[in-house]
Parts: structure tokens; C-alpha cells; sequence
């Protein structure tokens, strides 16, 4: 829970960095690809979240099941 958060932050950051930045063509195409990484980061992350949340799952219906 806590990569996930802290993956958020750092997409927020990222866009925030970037609506700062200079109007240039460069720095937008520079921008649109950390965005799609943040983006593909975070994916990775909710799925790897997701992930932690059956296998807990998992051992909560183990343990209620005992």
C-alpha cells in the first residue's frame, strides 16, 4: 500500500513538474513519455497491489475456515 501511494505521489509530481516546464514541442514529447512510464509504473503497482490484496484475502478465508 504504501509503494502504491508512493507511486501516486511521484505521477502527481511528475505532472506537476511539467506543467511548469517550457512550452517547447521537446519538452512536451519529453513529458508524454514520463507520463506513459508513471502511467505503466502504476499499473504495474495497482496489479502488484491487487495481487497482495487476494493473498491476504486468501489467508483470511484460511483462517476463518479453521
Amino acid at each position: 500500500m504504501k509503494k502504491l501511494i508512493a507511486l501516486l505521489l511521484v505521477c502527481g509530481f511528475a505532472v506537476a513538474f511539467t506543467a511548469c516546464g517550457k512550452k517547447a514541442e521537446e519538452a512536451s514529447e519529453a513529458t508524454e513519455e514520463v507520463v506513459e512510464d508513471a502511467v505503466d509504473a502504476a499499473e504495474a503497482a495497482v496489479d502488484s497491489a491487487a495481487e497482495v490484496v487476494d493473498s491476504a484475502a486468501q489467508v483470511i478465508d484460511s483462517v476463518a475456515a479453521q
